[in-house]
């Protein structure tokens, strides 16, 4: 591969669904370094830290304690070629740790040691890293609805899995402890390896949720951060008021953080802004972020409605938006932490990637192929190979039952 074709497959990578990130990195990987699995694992992304492509058998089996092992034994910027235990057993794997603290986890084919051209696959992931940090930062609606139903499903599975783990266990340490059994070495030592299973899957199950939660505190100390690198160079005072505690669902975090840059950014457009106040509040069941200010009360409320209603819509959230000339201008954010009640075309919905998605709206607008496709500036054939998609991940027969759908769940 040239360097102009090189960084063409390179954009590829980085232009595209963020869920489907660690698949197009494996096609762009395949020819120089050669693997069967291939795992990214991020804790920005809370709905999916694990992002894979490869072997399924072995990329369904890879846990986040491997991972954390594994990314606790490498040096940062330094990629390496080790054996490691990954997806329950112990295999060569080529690793690389971003400095963000990123990482990378290939598998090699017939388990080569050799790890080829180590720089050139660090500044690669590198610029993969920084594509994702952006995506999740810029939390647009697409990456929240699918973070949002990521995290649900995950939690759903975190605990029904414990629940009956835990249930077994108690189960066969309350038989065990029985007086009624004999052999009490034989009950000792199966009691003493159940209570290590209970105590590992309640730790497991803790480490999961830490991983898709981040504390309020936290969250609004990185805000007061990007806020105040935003406006290093003006002049009105700003006052920082942070949430007492609780957690939040990392998708909430990333889109109040997100519309909170937006909201502030709108406000310091305003001709003579003298003072602003920032403040996050929660009651554990929703986060309200309110933004007010000391100006003209010259803000442009319906820019502002436009930029903030795709994050709002996806995660049923409220926005309030009152300025008077001469008295100020005021945001009210209110953000539900559970996920709203989502219709079955809702969620699928969120099995669509962005293109999908465009030619979804689209065919939605009753634009037949041709028109979709010069919109698009894509071809005919290209625009049928994306409606089959979507006819099938919406699990329906015709252009008109997914513009129906799409329509029902509100798709803009």
């Amino acid at each position: 591969m040239d360097a102009v074709s090189g960084l063409v497959a390179l954009r590829e990578v980085v232009d595209g669904p963020l869920h489907e990130i660690a698949r197009r990195l494996s096609r762009l990987l395949s020819e120089r370094w050669p693997h069967t699995a291939l795992v990214i694992f991020t804790r920005e992304c809370t709905g999916r830290p694990r992002k894979v492509a490869g072997a399924t058998e072995m990329i369904n089996k890879v846990t986040i304690g491997e991972l954390e092992a594994l990314k606790a034994a490498v040096e940062p910027g330094r990629p390496v070629s080790t054996t490691a235990s990954i997806a329950g057993a112990a295999r060569t794997v080529w690793v690389v740790r971003d400095p963000a603290g990123t990482l990378l986890v290939l598998v090699p084919r017939a388990a080569r040691r050799r790890l080829p051209e180590p720089e050139l696959l660090a500044a690669i992931f590198g610029l993969v890293v920084t594509s994702i940090s952006q995506q999740v930062a810029q939390a647009s609606p697409d990456y929240l609805a699918e973070s949002r139903a990521a995290s649900s499903e995950r939690e759903r599975t975190i605990a029904e899995l414990a629940a009956a783990h835990e249930a077994a266990l108690v189960t066969i340490l309350t038989t065990l402890r029985s007086s009624a059994l004999d052999d009490g070495r034989a009950r000792l030592a199966a009691a003493d390896s159940a209570s290590a299973a209970l105590l590992a899957l309640r730790s497991a199950q803790k480490s999961e949720q830490a991983l898709s939660e981040e504390p309020a505190p936290e969250a609004f100390a990185r805000l007061r951060e990007d806020i105040r690198r935003m406006l290093r160079h003006h002049e009105a005072p700003i006052e920082f008021v942070a949430p007492a505690g609780g957690s939040l669902p990392g998708e909430i975090a990333y889109a109040a953080r997100a519309m909170t840059r937006t909201a502030v950014l709108a406000f310091t457009a305003q001709p003579g802004l003298a003072r602003l106040r920032i403040a996050w509040s929660g009651d554990g069941s929703g986060l309200v972020v309110d933004v007010r200010d000391q100006g003209s009360g010259e803000l442009d409320a319906e820019g502002l409605r436009r930029g903030l209603q795709g994050r709002a819509r996806t995660l049923g959230a409220t926005v309030d938006i009152d300025a008077a000339p001469g008295w100020g201008s005021r945001v009210t954010i209110s953000l539900p932490l559970a996920p709203p009640a989502e219709s079955s075309g809702e969620t699928r919905l969120t099995n669509l990637n962005r293109r999908e998605r465009e030619v979804l709206t689209l065919l939605a607008q009753g634009k037949r192929n041709k028109a979709i496709a010069a919109e698009l500036g894509v071809t005919e054939s290209t625009v049928k190979f994306h409606v089959t998609g979507v006819l099938q991940k919406l699990e329906v027969s015709s252009r008109g039952e997914a513009a129906a759908l799409a329509l029902s769940a509100g798709l803009k």
